[in-house]
């Protein structure tokens, strides 16, 4: 689900997914070691940043992660994902962090991230 707000002056929207690691502790601090800040490969840093996302947080309870993804406000979200399949090194990044995932390596990043609807939210 998609949802248009507003940052400061600057209106973007704003998706909400979500994605199970594998139960087994050590691969869950591998998984937290390689998304430490400047270990994500730059050209999967670049290829978010090329169609249209602005900024995105992931947290972590148990297995689960919960992602925010902010992007421009007139993102297309299959579109992009699907261009996000073709950027430099994505496939490659996507088999290398399968292996901390319940997905199967062959899986896209939009495959394996689940769209989470929204639903409550206080104010207007």
């Amino acid at each position: 689900m998609e949802y248009l707000s507003k940052k400061g002056y600057k209106y973007y929207k704003r998706f909400c997914k979500t994605l199970t690691l594998e139960d087994d502790p050590q691969l869950i601090e591998d998984y937290k070691k390689i998304h430490a800040p400047g270990a994500a490969w730059p050209e999967i840093t670049q290829g978010m940043i090329d169609v249209g996302i602005l900024d995105m947080e992931i947290y972590l309870t148990g297995t689960r992660l919960f992602m925010i993804m902010d992007t421009q406000q007139d993102f297309d979200h299959d579109t992009a994902m699907a261009e996000l399949a073709t950027k430099p090194r994505q496939s490659e990044w996507e088999a290398y962090v399968s292996r901390f995932q319940q997905t199967s390596s062959e899986a896209s990043a939009d495959e394996k991230w689940q769209v989470i609807d929204r639903i409550y939210k206080l104010g207007s």
